[in-house]
């Protein structure tokens, strides 16, 4: 290990950023992919030149309007005929040809190819909205390192990612991506953690710090131990979450999608019913029933209502991915809108999951810094929290740990050892022992009813003191707790800890009610019966034990940084940087996104009656009634995108 001291050896590098040449490809091949938007441009370039030359030549211009038809209407003409043939259903899609075909039937080529250009256009402005959804995830699969530089007792060898096992040391370059989860174990840099958890500045890496694949190491030399098999690297995790969100649809858009085939099916048979019946019943000619039925046609179609919906869910998705809030999927954005309750855990999502010492009391005739000394050298042995937070306190304090021996665990209780050759015993203090004397008993009560987690002292058979822990609040939770008051939402704290420290921990932070001394099951109830009374309920937590709550609730948030792989698995919601902040302006966001649909289907909804009862009342012309319809569409489209700012 000495050896890696020695400098950065002159080997092949490991992942880099991608080169300009790979961007410039990568750039090309994304033009292509959008290939809606080079049809309808096409469409309307075609429909203008038609249009110019018809003043010359109409055979020339037919020809030319025929190839914008062909060009703009290919895919939606594509796509309609494979929900007729596998669904055995009508969308969009055929109305709007069949409109368009059935404008150029009577004359109206212009208008139809208009149609279908903004029809192709609304098309492609909802394909850039799914793009710029996916764009964060694009981009980190681009950052996907593919080899490493392994560091053995042969020397250096690069290797791929795939190949890496646990405990496999890597040498990281400045520059480089860093291949694999890990634990730095020789050298010191700043490492761009944006990718993972959404925090814009570099974050100092020193020996014994945590590192993330696919983040980028800054200006020094990183010998990194791996820790996690490629498959199962926050990075992996990250692109299988956000891959599943581009399967989900939200309930909304589901609705929407039923409603599209009915729709579409009154329409047509509405249109059918038109031009066989109006002739004879109102006594129109057959050139102005077909005109009618056309423009009924084009206007009743439900283009903007089907467009309503996912670009605002994808646009609001967009925006939190880049703010380290990932969702697997719209409908849970969609959910998230409709949240009247929060449910907490506390350790590690409240409060920071790392208790300090609030207190040590000692019984008269007892020197306090003797009996730290002796606690935390008796606790050094010792890996629990509890235990690091004492011989943290020690630390701080200037105490010199002595030389422990003999260190036990007693099960159920806490720990023995020797220390100056005395039996030093440490363990949960119990409220109910009754040859406790009073004045600790008294004290315990005092600091457990304050949320104190209280540890008795004993040396030999005799009561030393007592030593109070706390697991502090997270830095957030006051504010975040007070944003979602202001927002109308209520809050809950669910925690296995004791029901006294879960009241004083929710009194500080403000939330509203608190329930300790559940097992996992007993949250699963409570999340049940919060959701039968107030309905949609998001769970927030991080450890194995939250996973059944976080399944249970209408949408489960979990901690990523610090969060257990069955929390991930499970919730639907990952807070990539642990901000606790990003829950209420996540749930703010979602809110704003709902807000956006519900205008987008109200104004479309109301543009298409205004113009079906426009055709009838007053009369509209076919011009006018595709610049309406598809102006609508364009709007709501827009409207979506604007979540992206």
């Amino acid at each position: 290990m000495q050896a890696i001291h020695k400098g950065v050896p002159a080997v092949q590098q490991s992942s880099k950023l991608p080169d300009p040449r790979k961007r410039r490809r990568h750039s090309l091949l994304s033009m292509l992919r959008h290939r809606e938007i080079v049809l309808a441009l096409g469409s309307g370039l075609l429909m203008l030149t038609a249009w110019g030359v018809g003043s010359i030549s109409q055979t020339v211009s037919v020809f030319i309007y025929v190839a914008a038809y062909f060009m703009g209407g290919f895919l939606q003409a594509k796509e309609g005929l494979e929900t007729l043939i596998k669904e055995r259903d009508l969308d969009v899609n055929l109305l709007m040809i069949a409109a368009a075909l059935g404008a150029a039937s009577i004359g109206y080529w212009n208008e139809g190819a208009m149609l279908i250009f903004i029809f192709a256009l609304s098309g492609a402005l909802e394909s850039f909205a799914s793009e710029r959804s996916q764009k964060d995830i694009s981009e980190l699969i681009s950052l996907k390192p593919e080899t490493a530089v392994r560091v053995g007792e042969d020397g250096m060898k690069v290797v791929a990612v795939e190949d890496l096992v646990i405990g496999d040391l890597l040498i990281v370059k400045p520059g480089e991506i860093i291949p694999a989860d890990g634990l730095v174990r020789s050298g010191g840099s700043a490492v761009n953690q944006a990718t993972i958890t959404g925090e814009s500045i570099p974050v100092d890496k020193s020996i014994g710090d945590n590192v993330f694949a696919g983040t980028l190491n800054g200006e020094g030399a990183l010998y990194v131990e791996v820790t996690s098999p490629a498959e199962g690297t926050l990075f992996a995790k990250i692109i299988a979450l956000v891959e599943q969100a581009q399967n989900e649809t939200p309930e909304s858009q589901r609705f929407i999608k039923r409603l599209e085939g009915v729709y579409a099916k009154v329409v047509v048979a509405a249109t059918a019913g038109l031009i066989l019946l109006a002739p004879l019943l109102l006594g129109w000619s057959w050139s102005f029933t077909f005109y009618k039925a056309m423009v009924f046609l084009v206007v009743a179609s439900p283009c903007a209502l089907v467009s309503s919906v996912m670009p605002a869910m994808l646009s609001a998705m967009s925006k939190s991915a880049r703010k380290g809030v990932l969702f697997k999927g719209g409908a849970h954005m969609d959910n998230l809108g409709n949240t009247q309750v929060v449910a907490f855990d506390k350790t590690g999502t409240l409060t920071a999951g790392q208790p300090v010492v609030t207190e040590l009391f000692v019984a008269e005739g007892y020197d306090r810094l003797e009996v730290l000394a002796a606690c935390a050298s008796a606790e050094s042995l010792s890996e629990h929290p509890l235990a690091r937070a004492i011989v943290e306190r020690a630390a701080i304090e200037g105490v010199q740990l002595r030389e422990a021996e003999d260190m036990k665990s007693i099960t159920g209780w806490g720990i023995e050892a020797r220390v100056d050759g005395r039996i030093w015993r440490i363990g949960k203090a119990e409220e109910h022992d009754a040859a406790m004397p009073d004045g600790l008993l008294a004290r315990l009560k005092k600091l457990a009813s304050e949320g104190n987690t209280v540890s008795l002292i004993m040396q030999d058979n005799n009561y030393v003191g007592l030593i109070a822990l706390q697991d502090t609040l997270r830095s957030q939770a006051v504010a975040v707790i007070s944003k979602l008051r202001e927002m109308g939402i209520a809050t809950v704290m669910l925690t296995g800890d004791r029901s006294e420290t879960a009241k004083a921990v929710a009194r500080a932070a403000g939330v509203d009610q608190a329930f300790g001394d559940l097992l996992p099951e007993d949250k699963v109830n409570h999340i049940k019966n919060l959701r039968k009374k107030h309905g949609h309920i998001v769970m927030v937590g991080d450890g194995v034990n939250d996973a059944p709550a976080l399944a249970a609730a209408t949408v489960g948030m979990a901690m990523g940084g610090g969060g257990t792989g069955a929390a991930l698995e499970v919730a639907d919601v990952v807070l990539m940087n642990d901000n606790l902040e990003m829950v209420a302006e996540t749930v703010a966001l979602a809110r704003r996104a709902r807000k956006i649909v519900k205008q987008n289907l109200v104004f479309a909804a109301g543009i298409i009656l205004t113009l079906i009862i426009g055709n009838f009342v007053q009369g509209i012309s076919l011009p006018l009634g595709v610049i309406g319809h598809e102006g609508s569409t364009l709007l709501v489209i827009l409207n979506g995108l604007r979540l992206l700012r």
